[in-house]
């Protein structure tokens, strides 16, 4: 009776170890690092998020950038500041220039495939993505480990079926060209923003989009 009672204890075990082991992770807040790359410098890129909004930070040259958005698409702002020459501007779109941002990005249909890798610890799979407007296709690796809120997601990724891990991020140039790069998240965690992080900090000056965009092509 003992040895019976032992032998489906340790199945139960198993079995909740198993269970435990799959079980996706759902994170609500927290911090997602990323990797990229900028005219061909590589680019670590911290993005902490909670279910309302997203603050995104990295370092360009001697700039440190903050890129500020809500979960609605209704806010977004550009933070540059470059303490070597006491610069800090904070760029406030419009929510008829997010609009155009929007409009400008790819409208995808997938195609899940069977194909299967690990990236940076996640279980992902292989999902084309064609662009209807230009038929164009991309490879994207999404894991079912893990669930973020859809303010950390790109919007023309959100009926993707998982989270994106190695995927190609579309943004809206100064001169108007839709600039392509290639991401891959390296980790997600619990870990919690510090105060301060989600909002525009006293002493920045608040320019238009047309201003950063001025700024942003005498730098190139």
């Amino acid at each position: 009776m003992k040895i019976k009672f032992l032998s489906v204890a340790l199945g139960l075990a198993l079995s909740a170890t198993i269970l435990s082991a799959s079980a996706q992770k759902n994170y609500t807040e927290g911090l997602v690092t990323m990797k990229t790359s900028l005219r061909g410098q590589d680019i670590e890129l911290k993005e902490y998020f909670r279910s309302d909004s997203t603050a995104t930070t990295f370092s360009a040259g001697p700039a440190n950038i903050k890129l500020l958005a809500d979960a609605n698409y209704k806010f977004f702002a550009v933070l540059a500041e470059v303490s070597a020459y006491n610069i800090k501007k904070a760029a406030i779109y419009t929510p008829e220039e997010i609009d155009q941002v929007l409009s400008s990005f790819p409208t995808f249909k997938f195609a899940p495939s069977t194909e299967t890798k690990q990236i940076s610890g996640f279980n992902c799979k292989k999902v084309v993505a064609t662009d209807t407007k230009t038929q164009k296709t991309y490879d994207i690796w999404i894991t079912n480990d893990i669930s973020l809120p859809s303010t950390v997601i790109d919007k023309y990724y959100a009926s993707i079926g998982g989270v994106p891990i190695q995927y190609t991020s579309f943004q809206k140039g100064p001169d108007g060209a839709l600039v392509i790069a290639d991401y891959i998240i390296s980790g997600v965690s619990d870990q919690k923003a510090p105060a301060g992080t989600f909002g525009i900090a006293p002493g920045f000056d608040k320019i238009s989009k047309a201003d950063l965009d001025a700024m942003s092509r005498g730098n190139q």
